[in-house]
């Protein structure tokens, strides 16, 4: 290992699931890759220490987890705007707020984190899921990282307290806390959501959703909506507990009348931490250009969206899509 093109060929195909790691770890795609970058030099400078009593993947697993512990140690948890304080009215003010937040995830890196069957666990919907992450922010980071040791990647009590230096006993103790975190946190009935890929049934939901707002319909958004669905909109603390509140504020950034009006939309389905979801472009008003807006994540129960999570900082580039709507592709959802 101590020729640099042999090292890169060794680690280079842990690199998407290394930087999944490091997702879950920390709940945001920047970091994941800053972290992956900086497990691999890690990694190649303390290259002669390896002694190969572990494979390659489990010694990069160990370093990558100690880098994200070292950043969890300077820096509060991530979080959503339902998090922060009750829920807000559609007339109420709107304002950015510079926090940690929470980042989704592209599924078209998660595609390219399990080369072969060592690493399905890692892209597992349950674990990767929006919900899943929001919870595991609420566990200390070496909680955190034990959860993720144990019931995602399925390490040993022993590895796991090898890897954070304790005892087996405390290991095991950290495990039993976090579960019992996530059992308070996670929804009675998330075991119930659909797994796997999406059925006929979300496909045509999500054309619909998709109709609706390029329409600038809220009445059609509404007829997909669950009644007590949720919305968030990181940076913006204000998030809406129901679907009238939905409904309201959407009447107002969709009406062009409205001095709250937005502008238009065009939209296009993607995935996003095994959710459905899609990209949004907005042409705001007096704009020509559907300019890029961001991702939102929708969650579906029995054929309704129970909730949505926009987030305005998602970048184009992490989708693989433009900056800009392309010209001549005006139908709804078009790519």
């Amino acid at each position: 290992m101590g020729h640099a093109p042999d090292f890169v060929a060794l680690v280079e195909r842990h690199r998407r699931e290394i930087q999944v790691h490091c997702y879950r770890m920390l709940g945001s795609l920047t970091e994941a890759e800053d972290l992956t970058q900086e497990t691999f030099l890690r990694a190649w400078k303390g290259r002669d220490g390896f002694e190969g009593r572990a494979s390659v993947r489990t010694w990069l697993y160990r370093i990558a987890t100690n880098a994200c512990l070292d950043v969890l140690a300077r820096r509060p948890r991530r979080v959503l705007p339902d998090q922060l304080g009750p829920a807000g009215e559609p007339e109420g003010p709107i304002t950015a707020v510079d926090l940690p937040w929470l980042e989704p995830y592209p599924d078209r890196l998660l595609d390219g984190a399990a080369p072969d069957d060592t690493g399905a666990a890692v892209v597992a919907r349950e674990t990767i899921e929006l919900t899943y992450l929001a919870a595991v922010q609420y566990l200390p980071p070496r909680q955190r990282a034990t959860l993720i040791l144990r019931d995602v990647l399925g390490w040993t009590a022993k590895e796991t307290a090898a890897l954070l230096e304790t005892s087996v006993a405390s290991a095991n103790s950290a495990l039993q806390r976090a579960r019992a975190t996530l059992r308070e946190r996670l929804p009675a009935r998330r075991a119930e959501w659909t797994v796997g890929d999406p059925t006929a049934e979300e496909t045509a939901l999500l054309k619909r959703f998709i109709a609706a707002y390029e329409d600038g319909d809220p009445a059609a958004v509404a007829r997909l909506l669950h009644e007590d669905a949720q919305a968030v909109m990181p940076p913006y603390s204000l998030w809406f507990a129901d679907r009238a509140s939905i409904i309201r504020a959407l009447s107002l950034s969709m009406d062009p009348a409205s001095p709250h009006c937005i502008g238009r939309f065009r939209m296009r389905p993607v995935r996003a931490n095994r959710q459905p979801a899609v990209a949004g472009y907005l042409r705001r008003p007096d704009e020509h250009d559907y300019r890029w807006f961001g991702v939102t994540l929708l969650t579906v129960e029995d054929g309704l969206i129970t909730a949505m999570a926009a987030f305005e900082s998602a970048t184009a580039a992490a989708w693989g899509l433009p900056e800009t709507w392309p010209t001549g592709h005006d139908g709804p959802g078009a790519a």
